[in-house]
């Protein structure tokens, strides 16, 4: 959420984040660009991608949801069972230490004091809500960042185990947080990959 976090309320949804993305496009009047997801946002880069398919050059998945290319309801998740029960009644899920540790333990020192500080609540819906593509998103070229320590195992999903990959891949030896652990390489991997 970050600088947005005082607009949180419980209809806070994956929707809502797609339309932010697509207002940025339509009022900075983007074209053939390259969308990034990192994390959750894997889907909210698809959906994005879906609808803006002629404007949208490539979409770099990292460390992302990637959706399959077909016409059904996909990406949702219970995130319990992930990042554990959110708080009795919440709507929104705190980033705690512990998740850190299970998918970043790599954020160490002034760069894991400096995230927790600005960590804002992650509403519940941005997991628990699909999203369905249309036709539209198969032309969209993918590729994709993943990173080594974050806990899913690489080499299976390069194999296929979540699905075929649709483009070419880099693999970091991070965490979950590339930019805040080694943003040099995930540039350079950026770079490389939107060509």
């Amino acid at each position: 959420m970050g600088e947005r976090v005082h607009l949180a309320t419980r209809e806070v949804g994956i929707e809502t984040a797609i339309q932010d993305v697509l207002n940025v496009i339509k009022y900075n009047n983007l074209e053939d660009f390259v969308l990034v997801g990192h994390s959750f946002a894997g889907k909210v880069a698809a959906g994005v991608a879906d609808r803006m398919h002629d404007k949208v050059e490539k979409v770099i998945y990292v460390d992302a949801f990637r959706p399959e290319r077909v016409r059904t309801p996909q990406g949702a998740f219970n995130p319990a069972g992930e990042f554990g029960p959110p708080p009795s009644g919440g709507y929104v899920i705190p980033l705690t230490e512990e998740i850190i540790d299970r998918i970043g333990r790599d954020v160490r020192g002034a760069n894991r004091k400096r995230m927790m500080s600005m960590a804002t609540p992650w509403p519940i819906r941005l997991a628990t809500d699909p999203i369905t593509l249309s036709k539209n998103y198969d032309g969209i070229k993918e590729a994709y960042i993943f990173c080594g320590l974050s806990g899913d195992p690489v080499d299976e999903i390069v194999a296929g185990k979540w699905g075929k990959l649709e483009g070419p891949y880099k693999v970091i030896e991070t965490g979950h947080w590339p930019m805040i652990t080694n943003p040099g390489e995930l540039a350079k991997d950026l770079l490389f990959l939107a060509r």
